[in-house]
């Protein structure tokens, strides 16, 4: 293979750069007219078509690309006029031409085929200027490496280091934000270069610092380029600080930097930073005696210097070296200046110079007051090559920093030695050459090559010359080597050569960086194509070590062969066969060929025909010259492509071997009746459709590369199958066996190549079953024919030599069947499980009977447990069948949801003896399924499942009797069913145990769905047996509970009322509504736990058993298990919670102020929040009366909240109170049983409410309440005051007061008369009460209080009064 010119980039905007910079000198046409129809005549310009019947446009369209035609000419002229950099990493173009600069930033753009090119776009244009007469001279492109570990090599920003004629080096962002501006020297910047870490390639040589060199007229100075890397980031961290919080930016104190006076030289235009030397000892005694003479003293120790060599006049080229330490790198008068200021605005906020009221006179003083320039440091010349008439033009330094190239006047090129200071090659005939390198690794292969021997790459060094007066690029091997490469190129092109890469990288941050940078573009001006060269790098050898070389080179050669897309296969294949034989070294002759048979577009025939060939030739070498590897592969992937050829040929043939009635399957279609309903449910909800990879698909053909890559050949000769991953093990069944399973290959011819081949029959059973398992939707479409194809296929595979052994021990399961068994065990796909079971069941049994037919009697132990390892795994998989059906049922719309859950065999027996409970609960909360709807389903099972006869039927055929129940929907038949295979499994108690479990493990992980945790409580009660039910509440309070509810109480203790959604989400963890629901769960679950308690010493507990198939079962222990193991409750402990939980959700219902925990005494405090297994020190005999009085109050205003709530729903007296809720018709009930507990007297309650129903107008209630009263007589005295409020508001407050009413009034006793001006109204909630009720009520108080009471006669006027009024009305 030769050099190339390869384009990897393209420039779009080529007269958008040229409009940006050239613009004002210009003086087009175009520019005379306004801004809109410059825009007009820029877009018509791009399009295809033009407006109809407007001349004026046409014409400013013809006009536009006529300037368009125009610049394309003037393209090449205007570029040779800017100065350009590119980004080592092609990701930066910067293009300056005086005072204006445009930035390119890369992109990528997909074309009309799709294929992806990169593009270098404008990005941002303007003018870098600032001081007056300045322009820009010289322009370099630094990609920073990023210092996060995750970094692969890639830059994290490229900053843009600029030269001006005043001087100034300026650092910008790749949008053009400046970061940096310092002065080094009051002249005009002649060349920026930069120098970056690079990894050492052989021992001992001296790594080298990074480096920023700036060469002026009379001076370079060099700056560290560490420093400068740590500078840059922290002010490009600055500027952003500064643009997000739209404040000023701090001026960054100056770099640091050495400067030297370069002395002795007429002119120097160029130079090159070689880096760091150490002398050998014979120089330094060399140069000692030149320079000190015969009694010069040298040291011990050669110092280290750095390396400057510059081009020029005078002499030609001079070599300077700076001993390292002999100059101080200088703060400029400026770093004072920044210093001082900065540390007055730190101690002074007063200062103007950060922004703080300052002067604007004093900023323009400052601007124009230019910083002191440090002087430099002299640096006489030690040598040069001095030649009076030529001056040197330009120079480039090498990537092994030993070469340097150099250009200048005359036309010439010349090679430097660096090390030795003297030319060692010239060109001629390269007037204004441009020039790059191009370091090349040597390519080989690593399995060539010992782990142990540890060889260097070697790389090549080669010059790129361009010349473009002639218009031609030229690649020269170093040091003689001869012209190896030259193209034909434009005469105004620009090579572009960085000479550094990423810069802030070191020997321990690269490791494992792939760094991808190009060494040498070249920039097409007229077409704005970058093109970099490629060279091989055996164009370096001489004959004789370059044919392993060219071997490499042959296989990339095929290897891009591969990759292309538009070959023809006859072409390739011809291609592929004289690139094969040309390679003549075995190790590199047989990665081609893998890479050939690997090849995803390759046809059989080619692979075939070229690995034929390839044979052929090594058996007409001589056998010593034969390598053996090689050999070895071409005949076995000969002999796999042939099965492969053979494989597909007898599936592809029109004749098809004919499904013969097999006598062994007689009465099968019997068996399979059993499970056909459930079979046929299974179908239809596995049947919908689903979304998938059409490479994914099975029935997309399998390649021969991925036949080849899945088989191997051993030395002996046999095939072996290498299972890479799942999909390609399904793809290979798919590949043999499928056309067989549907009737449409022959059986026996198939069996037969494969059994020829010498794949073992094991992987065989294997694939076939992977097949069958996969393909499950299409074989229950279409079970006839299938069942029968893969009895037939079992006892093809029964028959090939290995599959059954004859010596297996009598006493053991045959490996063989346990195969399948264990498939059956292990897989998902119920079905086809079952179906495959049955069939190997057949088929296992008229095995095992020809095998004892011819052998002695002693053998049918073995059959007998055979046959009933078989009958056991039969039984399996139809109770998992119904499982997983009954799990495949879609949840309602609305629900939770969720992906359906998949079971099999091993799933279940893992699970424990509660696994099949735990799959089913999880089902019920997928389904949404209320826990009375749960109850119904179950006791109708238990309802029709009574005696040996229902367990029977249920187990002979289940679907039927769920089919007969008309009155119940599919999803309860589905669950009868399931309920019916589980009977000690999905006992009622174990299926509530467990749906409670799964509810309140949902709840706990989205808390603000109260509604779980209801169900939860729900699903508890409906357990009958009372130690599960003690048990499963005890660890739900103590695993999901008990933190939560200590965390509401000490809030609402805290904030000393109910609190807010805010502080409940932030403290709880949910919603003030989704804690008031939270809390009433938990007084019912400590209900249910006193409840249990009590209940737990009368009943024995039950003994948990499971199907006698599913004994195997060996998990961890389940839900009813642990419940039965856990520890009694301390029952005064457990009702001082509830205490606690029904003052919260009472506080939380009504929004009550109140301090829970202040409503007990010390003792209590210190019980809450325990374990409820431990006694602890509770409170007892006679409570403090405060403490007693605060629990009274809190209890009556709970009361008061709860009228207040019934008011609006129960308007009429028939209304009927909700179950739940505020408006519950429970919680007067329940305020007056927490008020004996609280040692509250309940009938100061009872009074209460009376009192405060009365009050609401809700007479009706109140007359109920009114009978469970004790003290008649004081309730007596509260409703008398209450009957006068009434009458008070009607005579004196009402807006319709009438004249029988004042009459009325006048006609009554003082005593009274007095009384009822006493009252006050406004204490009342409902003051328009009907007089009837009125009328009731006193007639009420008449019958409670006594003759004797002191107000019995105030009693009968009153009644007087009501009766006139209403007699009146």
């Amino acid at each position: 293979m030769s050099c190339s010119l390869l384009e990897f980039c393209r420039l779009q905007e080529l007269k958008t750069v040229r409009d940006l910079l050239f613009k004002s000198q210009e003086s087009d046409p175009e520019d005379e007219r306004s801004h809109t129809e410059n825009e007009l005549s820029w877009d018509t310009s791009d399009w295809e078509s033009t407006w109809d019947g407007d001349a004026k446009e046409e014409e400013s369209t013809t006009a536009t690309k006529q300037v368009e035609d125009r610049d394309t000419e003037q393209s090449g002229p205007w570029m040779q006029e800017c100065v350009l950099s590119l980004s080592p990493c092609s990701d930066l173009l910067v293009v300056a031409h005086k005072h204006k600069a445009v930035f390119l930033s890369a992109k990528w753009l997909t074309d009309g085929s799709g294929k992806e090119e990169m593009t270098l776009a404008t990005t941002w244009s303007g003018t870098l200027s600032t001081e007056e007469g300045e322009s820009v001279s010289s322009v370099i492109c630094v990609p920073l490496a990023s210092q996060k570990r995750s970094s692969t090599g890639r830059p994290d920003w490229t900053c843009v280091v600029v030269g001006f004629t005043s001087g100034y080096v300026r650092f910008y962002t790749e949008n053009g934000v400046l970061l940096l501006a310092q002065l080094l020297q009051e002249d005009k910047v002649l060349r920026l270069k930069c120098r970056t870490y690079e990894i050492p390639r052989h021992p001992g040589v001296t790594e080298q610092p990074e480096e920023l060199s700036i060469l002026y007229p009379a001076a370079l100075v060099t700056i560290d380029g560490f420093s400068l890397f740590q500078s840059l980031r922290a002010c490009r961290n600055q500027v952003a600080r500064a643009a997000a919080a739209g404040s000023d930016v701090i001026q960054p104190p100056p770099l640091a930097y050495k400067k030297w006076a370069l002395q002795e030289m007429d002119s120097i235009v160029d130079h090159s930073s070689v880096g760091i030397m150490t002398l050998c000892v014979f120089d330094q005694m060399k140069n000692a005696s030149i320079l000190g003479g015969f009694h010069a003293s040298v040291k011990g120790n050669p110092p280290a210097m750095s390396q400057y060599v510059t081009v020029g006049a005078g002499p030609y080229t001079g070599f300077y070296y700076a001993v390292e330490g002999s100059s101080q790198p200088l703060l400029s008068h400026v770093a004072m200046a920044v210093a001082s200021k900065l540390t007055s605005a730190l101690f002074n906020a007063a200062s103007g110079w950060l922004g703080w009221n300052k002067n604007k006179n004093e900023d323009e003083a400052v601007q124009k007051q230019k910083p002191k320039v440090e002087p430099a440091t002299p640096l006489g010349i030690r040598f040069g090559l001095p030649d009076s008439r030529r001056h040197g033009e330009s120079i480039c330094l090498s990537p092994c920093n030993t070469l340097a190239g150099v250009t200048d006047d005359f036309g010439r090129v010349t090679l430097l030695d660096l090390v030795r200071g003297i030319a060692i090659r010239m060109w001629k005939g390269y007037r204004d050459a441009q020039l790059g390198w191009l370091q090349v690794p040597e390519e080989r292969v690593d399995r060539e090559f010992s782990p142990s021997v540890a060889r260097p790459k070697r790389h090549a060094l080669f010059l790129v010359i361009y010349a473009p007066r002639r218009g031609i690029l030229e690649v020269w091997a170093m040091q003689q080597g001869p012209r190896v490469g030259a193209f034909t190129v434009g005469k105004h092109c620009r090579l572009l050569y960085a000479g550094y890469r990423l810069m802030g990288v070191n020997s321990v941050t690269s490791q494992g960086w792939q760094l991808h940078t190009q060494q040498v573009c070249l920039l097409d001006p007229t077409t704005g194509a970058l093109r970099t060269v490629n060279v091989p790098f055996h164009l370096a050898l001489s004959d004789k070590k370059s044919e392993r070389a060219k071997d490499m080179h042959l296989m990339k050669k095929i290897t891009t062969l591969l990759r292309s897309r538009d070959i023809k296969p006859d072409v390739l294949e011809n291609e592929a066969r004289s690139v094969l034989l040309d390679i003549k070294h075995p190790a590199i002759k047989k990665q081609a060929l893998e890479s050939l048979l690997s090849a995803k577009d390759a046809p059989v025939s080619c692979l075939t025909n070229v690995t034929r060939a390839l044979s052929e030739t090594l058996k007409q070498q001589p056998p010593e010259e034969v390598d053996g590897a090689l050999h070895q592969l071409c005949s076995s992937q000969l002999k796999l492509l042939q099965l492969y050829v053979d494989i597909q040929e007898l599936h592809s043939a029109e004749e098809s071997q004919a499904s013969s009635v097999n006598d062994s399957l007689e009465g099968f279609e019997e068996e399979l009746s059993r499970v056909a309903s459930t079979l046929q449910s299974y179908a239809q909800l596995t049947s919908k459709p689903s979304v998938s990879f059409a490479q994914d698909s099975p029935d997309s053909p399998l390649s021969a590369q991925a036949f080849l890559s899945q088989i191997e050949c051993t030395v002996d000769g046999e095939l072996k199958i290498n299972e890479k991953s799942n999909a390609e093990w399904k793809k290979l069944g798919n590949f043999l066996f499928w056309g067989c399973l549907c009737g449409k290959s022959p059986i026996h011819k198939v069996c037969g190549t494969l059994q020829q081949a010498g794949i073992s029959p094991q992987q065989l059973l294997s694939l076939l079953l992977s097949v069958w398992l996969q393909r499950e939707k299409e074989v229950l479409q279409n079970s006839a024919v299938t069942v029968r194809q893969l009895h037939t296929l079992l006892l093809s595979l029964s028959d090939m030599k290995g599959a059954i052994e004859d010596s297996w021990d009598p006493q053991s399961v045959s490996p063989w069947w346990q195969q399948v068994r264990s498939t059956c065990i292990q897989t998902n796909n119920a079905a086809a499980a079952l179906l495959a079971a049955l069939v190997t069941h057949r088929a296992a049994k008229a095995s095992i009977a020809a095998r004892a037919d011819s052998k002695l009697q002693s053998e049918w132990e073995a059959v007998s447990l055979e046959l009933e390892q078989w009958v056991v795994c039969v039984r399996q998989l139809e109770d998992v069948l119904v499982l997983q059906t009954l799990l495949l049922v879609p949840p309602p719309q609305g629900a939770a949801g969720g992906a359906a859950a998949h079971c099999s065999i091993k799933v279940l027996l893992e699970g424990g003896t509660g696994g099949i409970a735990d799959s089913v609960s999880k089902w019920v909360f997928r389904q949404n399924m209320a826990p009375e709807k749960l109850r119904e389903i179950v006791l109708k099972r238990n309802a029709d499942d009574s005696g040996e006869e229902a367990e029977q039927k249920a187990g002979g055929d289940p679907e039927e009797k769920g089919r007969s129940q008309a009155d119940t929907d599919s999803t309860a038949e589905l669950l009868t069913a399931v309920c019916l295979r589980f009977p000690q499994s999905l006992s009622p108690d174990l299926l509530f145990a467990h749906s409670s479990w799964e509810y309140v493990v949902q709840w706990n992980k989205d808390p603000e769905e109260g509604r779980y945790l209801s169900w939860a409580v729900e699903h508890l009660k409906l357990i009958s047996s009372p130690h599960i039910q003690l048990g499963i509440s005890t660890m739900m309070w103590s695993t999901f509970i008990v933190k939560r509810f200590s965390t509401a109480a000490f809030l609402m203790e805290k904030v000393g009322k109910a609190p807010k959604d805010r502080l409940c989400r932030r403290d709880v963890g949910m919603g003030d509504k989704a804690m008031t629901s939270f809390l009433g769960s938990c007084v019912q679950l400590l209900q249910i736990l006193m409840e249990a308690d009590s209940a737990v010493e009368e009943v024995s507990a039950p003994e948990l058993s499971v199907e006698e198939v599913w004994c195997g079962a060996d998990g961890p222990a389940s839900i009813a298990e642990l419940a039965l193991d856990q520890r009694g409750v301390h029952f005064p402990l457990v009702q001082h919670h509830f205490l606690l939980a029904s003052l919260l959700h009472v506080a939380m219902t009504f929004s009550l102020r109140v301090k829970p925990l202040s409503l007990f005494d010390s003792k209590g405090k210190n019980a809450f929040f325990r374990d409820l297994t431990t006694i602890q020190l509770m409170p007892s005999g006679d409570m403090d009366p405060g403490l007693i009085s605060l629990r009274q109050e809190f209890l009556m205003r709970a009361l008061v909240g709860w009228v207040q709530a019934i008011d609006d729903v129960a308007s009429t007296p028939s209304t009927p109170l909700p179950a739940t809720g505020p408006t519950a018709d429970w919680w007067p009930s329940l305020c007056l049983e927490l008020g004996v507990l609280l040692q509250v007297n309940p009938d100061i309650l009872q009074r209460h409410l009376v009192c405060e129903l009365y009050n609401q107008g809700l007479d009706v209630r109140a007359e109920e309440m009114m009978l469970e009263v004790e003290d008649k007589d004081v309730l007596g005295s509260q409703l008398l005051v209450l009957t006068g409020q009434r009458l008070c508001y009607s005579l004196l407050h009402s807006q319709s007061q009438t004249q029988a009413a004042m009459e009325l009034l006048a006609r009554l006793p003082p005593t009274l008369c007095t009384w009822l001006k006493a009252m006050d109204p406004s204490e009342l909630r409902c003051p328009m009460v009907p007089l009837a009720q009125t009328s009731r009520l006193v007639g009420r108080l008449i019958e409670m209080l006594p003759e004797n009471h002191a107000q019995y006669s105030l009693a009968l006027h009153l009644l007087e009064a009501v009766d006139v009024l209403t007699t009146e009305d």
